[in-house]
C-alpha cells in the first residue's frame, strides 16, 4: 500500500539527512508516556506499536509503524510538551531521530518541508477522528469491524480461493488491543464472523471473505486510503 501521503516522501530526504541513526531491540521502548517529547523518529526498518497502557492495566494499540513511517508528538514551535503515548519495538527496529530543535530550524528554512509536514500532521488528526467516529456510532462492533477494514487496507493481500488476506502475524489479544476491548469479547465477535462466513483463518491469519458486509455494516464512507489505514 502507498504511505500516508506523498507529502510524507516529501518529508523524508531532508529530515533523515540532519537525523541520527537509533537501533531498538525488540520489546524495548522507543519513548514511554510521560517522556518529554524530544525528537520526531522515521522509522527504516522493523515495527513499532504505539499506544499506552489504561490506568486499569489494558494495553491499547493505535497504530502499527513500519518501513517509511514517522513517529512522534513533537509539536514544533511550542513549549516542550511529554509524550501521551508509548512506542514499542515489536521486532528489532532501526529509526532515524530528528530532534525538535533541528526540527523547527528545518521547517522554517524548508518551505516544502514545512508544507508536508502540516499535511502529514492533518492526515494523523484525520485518522484519528474517523477512528472516534467509528466507535461512537457502532460501539465494540465499530471498533472491530474498522480496524478489520484497517488492517486489510494496510496489509491486505489476494487471498487463494477468493478474500483478502490480512497479511500481519496478529493474536486475538493484539486484535483487541486495536480495539479497546476485552480478548473475550473480540474472540466472541470473530467467532460470528466465522460462522456467518464472512471471515476465515488460514494458517493463523485472518481472511475477509465478504468485506462489503463489514463496510455495509459500517456505513463506510469510502475514506481514502491514508485515512482509513492502521499504521
Amino acid at each position: 500500500m502507498e504511505r500516508a501521503l506523498s507529502a510524507v516522501e516529501g518529508m523524508t530526504g531532508i529530515l533523515k539527512a540532519s537525523a541520527g541513526s537509533l537501533a531498538v531491540d525488540k520489546g524495548d521502548y522507543l519513548f514511554r508516556e510521560g517522556e518529554q517529547a524530544e525528537a520526531l523518529y522515521y522509522v527504516e526498518t522493523g515495527k513499532v506499536r504505539v499506544g499506552k497502557v489504561t490506568p486499569d492495566g489494558r494495553e491499547i494499540t493505535f497504530r502499527i509503524c513500519g518501513e517509511g513511517d514517522f513517529i512522534g508528538e513533537v509539536m514544533p514551535f511550542c513549549p516542550p510538551a511529554a509524550y501521551t503515548v508509548e512506542a514499542k519495538a515489536t521486532e528489532g527496529t532501526k529509526v532515524a531521530a530528528i530532534p525538535k530543535d533541528r526540527l523547527e530550524e528545518l521547517l522554517y528554512l524548508e518551505h516544502e518541508l514545512a508544507i508536508a509536514y502540516m499535511k502529514w500532521m492533518g492526515v494523523l488528526q484525520q485518522r484519528t477522528q474517523s477512528k472516534f467516529r467509528d466507535l461512537i456510532l457502532h460501539g465494540k462492533k465499530g471498533a472491530l469491524y474498522s480496524t478489520l477494514i484497517r488492517m486489510s487496507n494496510s496489509y491486505g493481500v489476494p487471498a487463494e480461493g477468493g478474500g483478502i488476506l490480512i497479511d500481519l502475524e496478529l493474536t486475538n489479544q493484539e486484535l483487541a488491543n486495536f480495539c479497546g476491548m476485552a480478548r473475550e469479547v473480540a474472540n466472541r465477535m470473530l467467532s460470528e464472523l466465522k460462522r456467518n462466513g464472512k471471515i476465515r483463518m488460514e494458517n493463523g491469519r485472518i481472511v475477509l471473505t465478504d468485506i462489503g458486509f463489514l463496510r455495509a455494516e459500517m456505513h463506510c464512507e469510502n475514506c481514502p486510503m491514508e485515512i482509513c489505514s492502521i499504521e
